[in-house]
């Protein structure tokens, strides 16, 4: 999809529909939308009289021009109430806009002209709303049909400003939610993939080919490196499939300096059975998005690199997949993490936070001064908070309201979890330092607790997003399916630091 930003006159207009936004409760219009309602003899004024148009944010109402202009139709876009603007509902809205024409206008590509006229809104934050509303709004996942059913979609839109606007404020915004939508849908693509075309050794060669494009330094480590590292965790989870594991360990550098100060772990199970410790049959196919976190690092760290804030970022995938086989590891078992620490294997299917306490013991060795930790992690996470807000748990208060204010201006509600001291003792073992499972109650805090474990006095945050990495159906610009949940918020929160 193509944007370009424009001020025109209602006659220059050239495109296949014209879409116009609408505020809730409006009865008169301006500017644009008021001309254009005189060149259509005021039908659209008419079916606002009539309660045809309301304005309710999402709500969108075709109107066929019937020749009297050279656009074939008009889209009313609602908004919602002018009090309850925000650039999450203009997101919505921009969204709606893509989703109308899915599969609707045969196999040609669409010209849209979107009238934005929003006095009082701030321009970058409207164009980077709507860039990424309109881009992810018209996301689906075909890649596996014989025959495209959906047809080409928008080609391009032209966004057609008021007169007196900051137009290099709103490109820059533009610009910047071009980029954030195209780090989401990338996420989205692997996360949808199948784990038969995504293994381990796969997704590290598309890292290091999204890193070949963006000047990103990349290491792909194999087992030796994980044996020197004494990196239980990944290795056992590992030994049960015919899979090869990665430690994939992505690098932007905004700065001349050493410093890493931030690095983002993704958790990158590509396929997660439960191993010994078996999954019920029902949706375990659901379970090659297990590598959503480690999707979400890679996204966001591609669309840091293009925004080149100046901050260092290292971005660590631990991946690999979770099979049950002779050589798999069993409860009851015993291993030791990177930094020595031992754990009682309770159920082989808490196996995400045991390859993530690898990945954070190397971002601390590697010198960290804060760690984000994003992870399918559990089931109790996804009971709590459902399919709406992920969860969020830490160690570090300002770092967290930090992650959290991120994930707001993202429009990724980010929930805080406590972490008393209490929830640790679940996680004691009789034969090792601690286990990997504390058992059905508080799931997501006592995994949490693990992991802090691992990352000690570093600033760190862990995010849950067991609940909100796939939707069973669309909302809003939330696809079915993978919903790229946090890449966003974690490019949000880079950008913030570098600021």
């Amino acid at each position: 999809m193509n944007f370009n930003v424009k001020i025109e006159e209602l006659t220059h207009l050239n495109g296949q529909v014209i879409a116009i936004n609408l505020f809730e409760d409006t009865t008169a219009l301006t500017g644009q939308a008021e001309k254009l309602d005189l060149a259509l003899d005021g039908v659209i004024t008419r079916l606002i009289k009539q309660g045809e148009i309301k304005g309710k944010l999402k709500e969108i109402t075709p109107i066929f021009t019937t020749g009297k202009i050279a656009a074939s139709r008009i889209l009313a876009v609602g908004l919602g109430k002018p009090a309850e603007l925000t650039p999450d509902r203009m997101r919505m809205a921009s969204a709606g806009v893509s989703q109308y024409f899915r599969g609707k206008n045969g196999n040609k590509p669409l010209e849209i002209d979107y009238l934005l006229d929003l006095p009082g809104y701030e321009p970058a934050a409207s164009g980077q709303a709507v860039a990424e509303g309109l881009s992810l709004g018209l996301y689906s996942f075909k890649k596996h049909f014989s025959k495209n059913a959906e047809g080409p979609g928008i080609e391009a839109v032209n966004l057609i400003l008021p007169p007196g606007a900051d137009v290099p404020a709103f490109k820059q915004g533009l610009e910047k939610g071009r980029i954030c939508a195209e780090a989401v849908k990338l996420a989205r693509d692997l996360i949808n993939e199948p784990a038969n075309f995504l293994n381990p050794t796969i997704l590290a060669d598309i890292a290091r080919a999204q890193s070949a494009r963006y000047g990103l330094s990349i290491q792909v480590m194999d087992k030796d490196f994980m044996q020197k590292e004494g990196m239980g965790g990944l290795l056992g989870v590992a030994q049960g499939s015919a899979q090869p594991p990665k430690f994939i360990v992505i690098q932007y550098a905004g700065k001349k300096t050493a410093d890493i100060d931030i690095v983002l772990v993704g958790k990158g199970i590509t396929f997660d059975s439960g191993g010994i410790s078996l999954k019920p049959a029902d949706n375990m196919g659901e379970m090659k998005g297990d590598m959503a976190g480690g999707a979400s690092v890679l996204g966001a760290i591609t669309a840091i690199a293009q925004l080149r804030p100046s901050v260092n970022v290292m971005a660590v995938i631990p991946a690999t997949e979770n099979m049950p086989s002779g050589t798999a590891m069993r409860p009851g078992d015993v291993i030791t993490q990177s930094n020595g620490k031992t754990v009682e294997i309770v159920s082989t299917d808490a196996e995400g936070r045991l390859i993530l306490a690898d990945a954070i013991c190397y971002a601390r060795k590697a010198g960290a001064k804060r760690i984000v930790d994003v992870a399918t992690l559990t089931g109790s996470c996804h009971v709590a908070l459902g399919d709406v807000c992920s969860g969020a748990f830490g160690n570090d208060q300002v770092f967290i309201q930090e992650v959290i204010l991120a994930g707001d201006r993202a429009g990724e509600c980010l929930w805080q979890f406590p972490m008393k001291e209490e929830y640790k003792d679940l996680i004691k073992s009789d034969v090792a330092d601690m286990k990997n499972s504390g058992g059905r109650y508080a799931g997501a805090i006592t995994a949490a607790w693990f992991l802090r474990e691992f990352a000690e006095t570093t600033p760190w945050v862990h995010l849950d997003i067991a609940g909100t990495s796939m939707m069973d159906k669309e909302r809003g610009y939330l696809a079915k399916g993978a919903t790229g949940i946090p890449v966003r918020s974690l490019i949000n929160l880079v950008m913030a630091l570098a600021s």
